[in-house]
């Protein structure tokens, strides 16, 4: 996926769960365990009384005199042991590998799991249900180990190559599916499924390191770029006494088709998962036998453009199934009547309920009180640049009910209990946020103690005004505006553009960092730009399916002369100078730079493009093929979305910045794009960072190089204030 790397318009939240999170809810949602200064301290709710569970001593290894710093931690069900993840490393993107350590309550024992396995290789360890063994993965393999003897068992072959991966993914499965933890234990502990995803037929990229050794060396990075079949995968599942697989019989070619959910049916026996034909516009839920291998479709839908796999709302939504009534029916989110809905589907996908009524996208499913009878989750049905906790009933009857606060005007987030009683809370818009207050739902009440107050953050915070923009005959998008401190509507000032405008994100949102530039040295508005974003067809927005799907075949087209037409209309303004017109972005948002620099070459005077995909054939197959098809099919409309088929366009000052050893839009781009303006000789500047990933992070001074970078050519090309 196509990511904006500006991290201030991320709101941090709280993750509570199993994996990867600091927080864990027990006792049905009436207590949390947390992670305090290396130590482990439950907390019951709703008085938050707080009970010291695992010291900093119990977790300080023998012969070491700190404690393990604890970057997550699950435990067993009745709370006497824990897993402490710790000494992470990162693969790819999120630090997913490093050491695990299983502290015993009943014989106050610590030790360090995978004794035989290479240090820190450990990923996504769990207990299994009667706390007796624990399953990880290492190596792109899974193995047990017995808690009380510590016999480690290899319970998968690789077959001597590592492109053969158990229990976790390849790059392309991870970056545009989110999948990395690829197994599950059975509930009776007595077997684990897992994806196997075989990546021996996918060509290796390499990247080049040229300075971390005399001789320069190659980086491979198994990535199918579009066009190439994916990796074939299938799901096994392994007896972990016999050490034997049974794989499922999974229907269609294993490289034509993705396995993009899986989970245990709610029983030991079967397996449910979701599959996803390679032009993922068809979806099929399957029941598959855990013994004999033998597989059942349940439930399909078709899409004339793309099925999103996973919830393009937030990447934190919990994993696996809601089940509800013991395992009779399931609840599924769908946009196939044109807004995205929760339904509930019997298990046999004969009878199917809409819970969600009218015209209005859910975001995601925040929780699930089958007890009560609701279901709670995020929407906002008046105002597509903002966020909402509502519930409804699962019975499908009633209408949706808003619990976040209607004063509160800007993004919500929550983090809720599983009983559906208790919420952390934060909250952010342009100009005020609150983080971390604990609420009772569904009245939404501070919890009794409580002092987290909404801060309003003052001159700190841009003076943003939201605003709708004509992009076609009767189609309108939002849009956001930052006008200069000292505005003066008799004088004339430069507008900068931020884009992004593909579907892997919004930029539109009231939320904490909206109008901020990260990029720029000092305070634009007090420099003197009007700074502007907006918001084409085709951005993820809560706008209806239609919204969503009219850029399927036309990013770097569609989205392009979206953002262009609501320029056009922002320079019929009196006080916005159209010889000073910048645009800047990132990833997807660096593509839409160099597209708007070429084809509107003379609304757009200077363009900042960082990481951009300069030919879309050079991507990767999941995200490429997800939006615009495949090229054997239709590769014109790849060629015309390409920024350097339009390079030979460009009339004003262009820098470029890429990082070359980027594994996600590779470094490659940046040399075909430069390519093509030598060839038509136009004169540029570029940037590579050295050895840098796609967000050029890595590296001592590199930010503030990139800061200063940014700052000096904008303000030399594009000179703020008004005239």
């Amino acid at each position: 996926m196509l990511r904006i790397f500006l991290i201030a318009f991320l709101i941090t939240q709280t993750a509570f769960g199993q994996t990867g999170g600091s927080t864990y809810w027990i006792d049905n949602g009436n207590a949390y365990v947390a992670a305090d200064a290396n130590q482990l301290v439950k907390t019951t709710m709703p008085d938050r009384q707080k009970t010291t569970l695992v010291t900093s001593g119990q977790l300080t290894p023998k012969g070491s005199t700190e404690p393990l710093a604890i970057r997550s931690f699950s435990m067993s069900d009745d709370l006497q042991k824990t897993l402490v993840f710790t000494n992470t490393q990162r693969v790819w993107r999120y630090d997913t590998r490093g050491d695990y350590w299983l502290f015993d309550k009943t014989t106050n024992a610590l030790k360090k799991l995978g004794a035989t396995l290479p240090e820190a290789s450990l990923m996504f360890a769990k207990l299994s249900p009667d706390g007796k063994k624990v399953a990880y993965v290492s190596k792109n393999n899974v193995y047990v180990e017995d808690v009380k003897s510590g016999t480690i068992k290899k319970l998968t072959s690789d077959n001597n190559t590592k492109k053969l991966i158990n229990g976790t993914f390849d790059w392309a499965y991870e970056e545009e599916f989110d999948l990395r933890d690829g197994f599950r234990w059975s509930p009776d502990g007595q077997s684990i499924a897992y994806w196997q995803v075989d990546a021996n037929k996918i060509r290796d990229f390499y990247m080049i390191n040229n300075t971390d050794s005399t001789y320069a060396f190659t980086v491979p990075v198994e990535y199918p770029k579009v066009g190439q079949s994916p990796s074939a995968c299938r799901i096994g599942v392994v007896n972990t006494e016999t050490g034997k697989t049974k794989f499922m019989n999974v229907p269609g070619d294993a490289q034509q088709h993705y396995i993009t959910q899986m989970e245990w049916a709610n029983n030991a026996n079967e397996l449910v998962i979701q599959q996803l034909n390679r032009k993922q516009n068809e979806s099929k839920i399957m029941y598959c036998n855990a013994t004999t291998g033998a597989t059942k479709t349940v439930w399909q839908e078709t899409d004339a453009a793309w099925i999103d796999a996973k919830d393009r709302w937030n990447n934190n939504d919990p994993a696996g199934w809601y089940w509800l009534k013991g395992g009779q029916s399931f609840l599924w989110v769908s946009e196939k009547d044109g807004w995205r809905r929760i339904y509930s589907i019997s298990r046999d996908g004969k009878q199917e309920r809409q819970i969600t009524n009218g015209n209005y996208d859910i975001m995601s499913i925040a929780c699930v009180d089958e007890a009560s009878g609701y279901v709670y989750f995020m929407a906002s049905p008046n105002n597509a640049t903002e966020r909402y906790l509502y519930r409804t009933a699962i019975a499908g009857n009633g209408a949706p009910e808003l619990l976040s606060p209607a004063e509160l005007k800007g993004t919500h987030a929550y983090s809720i209990s599983p009983n559906g009683r208790f919420a952390q809370h934060n909250f952010s818009n342009f100009h005020a946020t609150k983080r971390g207050g604990w609420v009772s739902l569904p009245d939404h009440k501070p919890l009794p103690g409580e002092t987290a107050q909404v801060t309003d953050l003052g001159a700190r915070a841009p003076k943003v005004e939201f605003m709708k923009i004509r992009i076609d005959e009767g189609v309108e998008a939002d849009a956001w505006m930052v006008k200069p401190t000292d505005f003066d509507p008799t004088k004339k000032y430069p507008l900068v553009l931020f884009v992004y405008g593909e579907p892997a994100t919004q930029t539109v949102q009231n939320r904490y960092g909206v109008g901020m530039n990260n990029l720029y040295n000092g305070n634009m508005a007090n420099d003197g730009y009007i700074y502007v974003s907006i918001d084409n067809r085709g951005t993820p927005a809560p706008r209806g399916r239609a919204w969503r799907k009219a850029i399927y075949r036309q990013i770097g087209r569609l989205n392009i002369s979206d953002q262009a037409n609501a320029t056009k209309e922002l320079l019929k303004l009196p006080y916005v100078d159209a010889e000073r017109v910048a645009v800047h972005g990132w990833s997807g948002g660096g593509s839409s730079t160099l597209n708007l620099m070429f084809q509107y070459p003379d609304i757009f005077k200077v363009g900042i493009s960082v990481a951009a995909v300069g030919d879309q054939l050079s991507y990767d197959n999941i995200y490429q093929e997800r939006y615009m098809g495949v090229p054997q099919e239709n590769r014109e409309d790849f060629v015309q979305g390409s920024p350097v088929t339009h390079a030979k366009n460009l009339k004003g000052k262009l820098l470029y910045i890429h990082g070359t050893g980027d594994d996600n839009v590779h470094y490659q781009n940046a040399e075909m794009l430069v390519n093509e303006l030598i060839k038509n000789n136009k004169l540029f500047q570029f940037m590579p960072y050295p050895n840098r990933s796609h967000g050029i992070s890595e590296g001592a001074g590199t930010r503030q190089h990139l800061n200063n970078l940014f700052t000096t050519f904008l303000k030399e090309n594009c000179p703020p204030g008004g005239r």
